[in-house]
């Protein structure tokens, strides 16, 4: 069988802290905190929720010289490399640098004069560290929105590429690109028309995505087509949720690809006419009991007793139901009979075990 990794394309490994990205290295689960960076504690705090969720890189507003400031008190209590998103302001870059951001998430054509850009790019330089080149389709320039008849994939690839050209033309090429809007296609053109044009490391998502149920659709379909089609380096779920809950997502999507495995893996039915216990009950409590559970286990809960086990046989763990009774089983095959009441437990305590 084929692995999406061998089928990847390959791209320029850079580092964000002690992070690879690119170039074949297993494909980066980030996010962005949703707290005012200015408050320290409530974003510290964050970013050690979402490193027990499995983060790998962590993205801050920076809006002004106040939020700036605050990273420097952040890194010094963190783990996971941080990146500091900038707009406008120069001077904001600089200060975040001098924090110890781990990089930048800018758009060079907003920054402002040559000079300004410049400033910034020498001091990533002398730190060593990288820049993304953040286009997206809710800010692309006016010229050439009206060139292109509005934001379609080959405006948003020019305008990465005229950021691009700013950077490499002050020998800078230590880049990350994204390209993303909100709408799927849109985005998925995007990616396909710059990778077959550059070598540059992506980092793929889908521009506010949406609330949670919506959001998580969005993201695994456009997410889904470019990671099968090997683009993509560092992946950000963009949900109006918590981001914790992207990140979770995040890894679901590389996990239903066989691109990462993190985590419990369940197999549910969707429940018929021959269902006799509470499934949907018992299937949300086995994700949400083993949610924190980083070993990569397959376990399934099914409605059927008679055709449960050799539907997911391949399954680690398992249980499957009947009328007031139900299964355990271990690799397909049967370990005991259980009251119903009981299947929950038992199947815990067997993977604990």
């Amino acid at each position: 069988m084929k692995t999406y990794k061998s089928e990847r394309k390959r791209t320029r490994t850079i580092y964000v802290g002690h992070v690879p990205v690119g170039g074949g290295n297993p494909i980066v689960v980030q996010s962005m905190t949703k707290t005012d960076t200015r408050n320290v504690k409530s974003t510290i705090n964050q970013i050690s929720s979402l490193e027990a969720e499995g983060c790998e890189i962590v993205r801050l507003a920076v809006p002004d010289t106040d939020a700036a400031k605050a990273l420097g008190k952040i890194k010094k209590s963190v783990h996971i490399p941080l990146i500091a998103d900038i707009h406008f302001d120069w001077r904001l870059a600089l200060k975040s640098i001098e924090q110890g951001s781990d990089g930048l998430r800018i758009n060079p054509g907003n920054i402002g004069a040559k000079w300004k850009v410049k400033e910034v790019v020498t001091a990533a330089q002398e730190k060593g560290i990288p820049i993304r080149v953040g286009v997206n389709a809710g800010s692309l320039e006016r010229e050439l929105f009206k060139k292109y008849g509005g934001s379609k994939p080959e405006a948003l690839v020019e305008s990465a590429e005229r950021q691009i050209h700013v950077l490499e033309g002050m020998n800078f090429t230590n880049i990350k690109v994204s390209l993303k809007a909100s709408g799927v296609m849109k985005t998925v053109e995007a990616y396909r028309l710059f990778s077959e044009r550059y070598d540059y490391p992506l980092h793929i998502g889908i521009s506010e995505a949406g609330p949670p149920f919506t959001g998580t659709i969005k993201s695994s379909v456009g997410l889904g087509i470019l990671l099968s089609e090997g683009i993509g380096d560092t992946i950000r779920v963009s949900l109006t949720a918590e981001p914790e809950e992207e990140v979770h997502v995040a890894y679901e999507i590389l996990k239903s690809l066989g691109l990462r495995k993190k985590g419990i893996d369940i197999i549910s039915c969707p429940t018929c006419g021959r269902c006799r216990i509470d499934l949907k009950r018992l299937a949300t409590e086995v994700e949400s009991r083993l949610r924190n559970i980083d070993k990569p286990i397959k376990v399934a809960v099914m409605g059927c007793v008679v055709n449960g086990p050799g539907e997911a046989r391949e399954a680690d763990f398992g249980i499957a139901g009947g009328k007031g009774r139900g299964i355990l089983f271990k690799k397909g095959k049967v370990v005991r009979q259980i009251k119903e009441r009981e299947l929950l437990d038992a199947l815990l305590k067997e993977i604990e075990e």
